[in-house]
């Protein structure tokens, strides 16, 4: 069933509509067209109001258009015509918020005007309305249980006295309380601190520019008012004066009587880490000295008080990198210690959400990318500094960034954030002991609360927590606050009297009673301190033993999963000396290797060596060789000469034979070869 309830449409009361429609000019009946509001209002803002008040008195326009030779009567039923299918309360709270926007110090002129009471408000199964406080005074409180065809089946009234502003407080349901005072700029990725019931907020991105300012809201009294700070003098803590830079995407910590503004981005980033301090009693600001390496200047961080230090994890640097490194503060050194923790860490993320529990684990649930959003959800134990990422049960919210987050006892609470498409519309809760998921409510439209950037802290209303949201962005940058009461009951109740403890209960040590969720305890009055287990609508005594039965369900479940855990432990001990041997025997080979790979390196050696003596005798050789052949050439050409000179003088002796037939035929008689 569609939930019309007016908490989930951010309005804050139906009666602070009627005084806006007064204030107006309307008169309070069902089809007022006061020709008055023309005066006060430009057209355009009188037709929409004109629209808004029909929408939410009548609903939608089923009225015929009307004749053509009336203009006026024309531009105002199509006015309301484009409205729409749109609910009455959504319509109650834009009427508000546009006239708000026109005239901001409207109700504080019409304060004395009579408010009246509108009851026909459809709301889910078993919720209950509490009263509705106006200037002190006190209406009575309705419990409706309504059926799926919204048919009225139970009310009960009950007085109650109350203090402050008026406020309508329903339990687990978004609401819009009155507020007073000039409201902040419109922003996302601002700072959100409570100190003393008064909510500071610090800076953030308007319009894609970085804001410096300060405001603070009254918690007791729904005030605004704006902190005009100042830079502090210089100090043995604080060396430096300069002025403190606008910024987006750093944190706010609460820290004794101060405001702690670690890291962000700025328009001119330093190369580290800057942390700065906002004294309330002096109301200045100054820069922090600290020592030890600083890490790199960055945005969009998830900064965790964790007793009296600061765990830093992940954010975007000023190049656009996305880091998931981490590091701690000392509040009372001021030194840094960059964390190198065993296991796997999350992925390199911003605007991501973290938490501690039991003041030993940190717990970091999705965050975004360049290219997509996350879901995960990564555990630190700050004991061993070792990762692990449990797993998660119940309704797993979707992935996203720029999501907030806080915690009361052991559950966390997720708001708001969105995954570059859409807003994420429920507000979940997660028991950090079970690692449990649940949806606590969820909003219709384009609202704050379903706006990535928007900040949320824990504040206390007449002594009980509340959930306080302010700003975002979601197409458009919001200034809205938005309060949400959480149940004492435990929304995971039925789920463990249903089921075992999950698996991931093992995966974190818990430091609490794992069934502490069959019992929630809570505190009234000032000096009796009263214990109440709340229950689901059944006897107190049929479900005490039922709790003692699941109780004993819940033992006998853990005995038998300790006994496996166990067998499984001796399993993974005997696997893994196995493992061990293995590597002492592949260790013995490789050693055996090593030595036979150096006795082959010695033998390549020498035979080595022995090759470079013989290539030695080779070239020796070549050249002998070499000479050998030219003595051969010279040799052969000394024969050839000396068979030339032998053929000479042959020839020489075969001429000095003829030349006694020339001397015969001259009158010389031949010699005799006697006397030659």
């Amino acid at each position: 069933m569609a939930t019309m309830a007016r908490a989930s449409s951010g309005l804050a009361y139906p009666e602070r509509f009627f005084a806006a429609a007064s204030y107006a000019g309307f008169d309070g009946s069902l089809n007022s067209d006061n020709k008055d509001i023309g005066t006060r209002f430009s057209n355009d803002v009188a037709l929409i109001l004109y629209a808004l008040y029909q929408q939410a008195t009548i609903g939608p326009c089923n009225v015929p258009k009307p004749s053509s030779w009336s203009p006026v009567e024309q531009s105002k039923w199509k006015s309301w015509q484009q409205l729409g299918n749109m609910v009455s309360t959504e319509a109650m709270r834009l009427f508000v918020k546009i006239l708000e926007e026109e005239e901001p110090g409207w109700y504080s002129r019409a304060s004395n005007s009579d408010l009246q009471p509108v009851i026909d408000v459809q709301m889910n199964h078993n919720s209950n309305v509490e009263p509705i406080i106006e200037n002190g005074n006190s209406f009575s409180e309705t419990k409706t249980i309504s059926s799926e065809n919204g048919s009225l089946m139970e009310t009960k009234d009950k007085d109650i006295v109350s203090e402050g502003l008026g406020l309508v407080i329903i339990y687990d349901q978004w609401i819009s309380p009155p507020i007073t005072g000039q409201r902040p700029k419109a922003r996302y990725e601002h700072g959100a601190a409570v100190i003393q019931d008064k909510m500071y907020i610090c800076g953030g991105n308007h319009n894609g520019r970085y804001l410096s300012d300060l405001h603070v809201l009254d918690l007791r009294g729904w005030t605004w008012s704006k902190f005009d700070a100042k830079v502090g003098p210089k100090s043995m803590e604080s060396p430096s004066s300069v002025k403190i830079a606008p910024c987006a995407g750093h944190s706010l910590i609460p820290w004794e009587n101060k405001l702690l503004s670690i890291a962000g981005h700025t328009k001119d980033p330093s190369e580290t880490i800057q942390v700065k301090a906002f004294d309330l009693q002096t109301g200045t600001w100054s820069m922090l000295k600290t020592n030890g390496k600083a890490p790199v200047s960055r945005g969009g961080q998830s900064v965790t008080l964790v007793g009296t230090t600061l765990v830093i994890f992940g954010g975007q640097d000023s190049k656009r990198t996305l880091l998931n490194d981490l590091h701690i503060l000392d509040l009372e050194t001021l030194t840094w210690d960059e964390i190198d923790a065993v296991g796997v860490p999350p992925s390199p993320r911003s605007d991501h959400a973290a938490a501690v529990h039991a003041e030993r684990y940190l717990l970091i649930f999705g965050g975004g990318s360049h290219a997509t959003c996350f879901n995960d959800l990564h555990v630190l134990d700050l004991q061993a500094m070792e990762w692990s990422r449990p797993t998660q049960q119940g309704e797993i919210p979707t992935p996203r960034a720029g999501h907030a987050g806080v915690t009361v006892g052991e559950n966390w609470f997720i708001v708001g954030g969105g995954d570059n498409k859409s807003g994420a519309s429920e507000t979940v809760v997660l028991n950090m002991s079970t690692l449990v998921w649940s949806v606590v409510t969820s909003v219709q439209g384009r609202v704050p609360l379903a706006s990535e950037g928007l900040s949320l802290v824990v504040g206390s209303f007449n002594g009980e927590d509340i959930l306080v949201s302010f700003g975002g962005y979601n197409g458009h940058y919001n200034n809205e606050v938005n309060v949400l009461k959480p149940s004492h009951k435990s929304t995971l109740q039925s789920k463990i009297m249903e089921a075992s403890i999950p698996d991931s209960v093992s995966a974190v040590h818990n430091a609490t009673n794992p069934t502490r969720d069959l019992e929630s305890e809570f505190e009234v009055g000032q000096e009796g301190k009263i214990r109440e287990i709340v229950m689901d609508n059944v006897d107190s005594e049929l479900m005490k033993s039922k709790g003692e039965e699941t109780s004993e369900h819940i033992i006998a479940t853990l005995k038998v999963e300790k006994e496996g855990l166990e067998s499984s432990l001796n399993k993974e001990k005997l696997q893994s000396l196995r493992l061990k041997q293995e590597v002492a025997e592949a260790e013995t080979r490789n050693t055996d290797l090593y030595k036979e790979l150096q006795s082959v390196r010695g033998q390549l050696a020498a035979e080595q060596s022995r090759c470079f003596k013989l290539e030695v005798e080779v070239a020796e050789l070549r050249q002998k060789l070499q000479t050998m052949e030219t003595l051969q050439k010279e040799l052969e050409l000394l024969q050839r000469q000396k068979a030339a000179s032998e053929q000479a003088a042959l020839n020489a002796k075969q001429r000095q034979g003829s030349g006694g037939v020339w001397g015969w035929l001259a009158g010389s008689p031949p010699q005799n070869s006697d006397d030659a």
